[in-house]
């Protein structure tokens, strides 16, 4: 098993996975953006790269977590070297969240040095990453896809396989992140309507999580949302605002009309639009609580503000 890696990307998601790989004896060679970001992660003994090609081996592996299409298109692009000096032979595994376009024009430029490109996205914050719970979608060529399934057993609880191109796992992906968008959006409109109706929300939510919705997205956004616990955020509504465009990118590629993406895109637009990029993407559920009239904080705040109100006006 192959336990020396180049690691570049380490925002919170990426800081945790590299995290949690050191903590399992890979040896790993680090590289972002921000180099102060990198600290924690050096103090556990992995070793700093002056440059993003100075992270590959030779025919090695280098894993990847950035932002979005343009950071992995630039850091894997001709301006950095690294892909000629990580091929032949060499493995990119992206867990970045892509678009299939974009995903396909790595595969070529790969290819043209002798380096497979793995797409491995993953479902989970930072805390499921820190677990090695993540959910990983996977595909690419099925050589370098069986040479990181270890790395990626590291790191995720089950791995999905989507066959040998690139694009499928992206594609999947964003198929889940879409679900996730919309059990948000559902989620506010149904605890706005209970609230609004004089129901108690936190016995709503135990009663709709334990039967008809008993899964961890409705169970975990649920609480979120009943606390309006927005921040600091797991995933922040700016990457959700570039995850609902290349959703939309996909359906009208594939001439799959996509109505709810597109209204869910445009409430997340408009919760930007409030200064609220940086904040946990759930936070799009304020503008459900906002137009029905709702404050943003929780019914039980609201309730003890209205007790306090009353008795000191007696």
């Amino acid at each position: 098993m192959e336990k020396t890696i180049g690691f570049i990307g380490l925002g919170r998601m990426g800081a945790a996975i590299a995290g949690r790989l050191l903590a399992h004896g890979y040896r790993l060679t680090i590289w972002n953006r921000t180099p102060e970001k990198a600290r924690p992660l050096l103090e556990k003994g992995a070793i700093w790269a002056e440059r993003p090609e100075e992270t590959a081996l030779p025919g090695g592996i280098v894993v990847s977590m950035l932002a979005d299409d343009t950071a992995v298109e630039e850091i894997f692009g001709p301006r950095t070297g690294l892909l000629p000096r990580l091929g032949p032979e060499g493995v990119h595994v992206s867990l970045s969240t892509i678009g299939s376009a974009t995903a396909r024009r790595l595969a070529q430029m790969h290819e043209r040095f002798g380096v497979a490109l793995v797409a491995a996205p993953v479902f989970g914050r930072p805390d499921a990453a820190a677990a090695g719970s993540l959910v990983v979608v996977c595909s690419g060529p099925a050589e370098a896809r069986q040479r990181v399934a270890p790395l990626l057993a590291v790191i995720g609880r089950a791995t999905f396989d989507f066959g040998d191109l690139p694009e499928a796992a992206c594609v999947a992906k964003l198929c889940g992140n879409f679900l996730l968008a919309a059990a948000v959006e559902a989620l506010a409109e149904a605890l706005a309507l209970a609230e609004k109706s004089g129901v108690d929300p936190q016995r709503w939510l135990e009663m709709v999580t334990t039967t008809l919705f008993a899964c961890p997205a409705y169970q975990n956004y649920g609480r979120i949302l009943n606390e309006r616990r927005f921040q600091p955020a797991g995933f922040t509504l700016r990457l959700g605002v570039k995850d609902l465009r290349l959703i939309l990118d996909e359906g009208r590629r594939h001439l799959v009309p996509l109505p709810a993406a597109d209204l869910i895109h445009d409430r997340l637009q408009a919760a930007w639009n409030r200064g609220r990029a940086e904040w946990d993407w759930s936070a799009v559920a304020l503008e459900a609580f906002e137009a029905a009239g709702l404050s943003g904080r929780p019914a039980a705040a609201d309730v003890a503000a209205g007790a306090e109100a009353e008795s000191a006006g007696s």
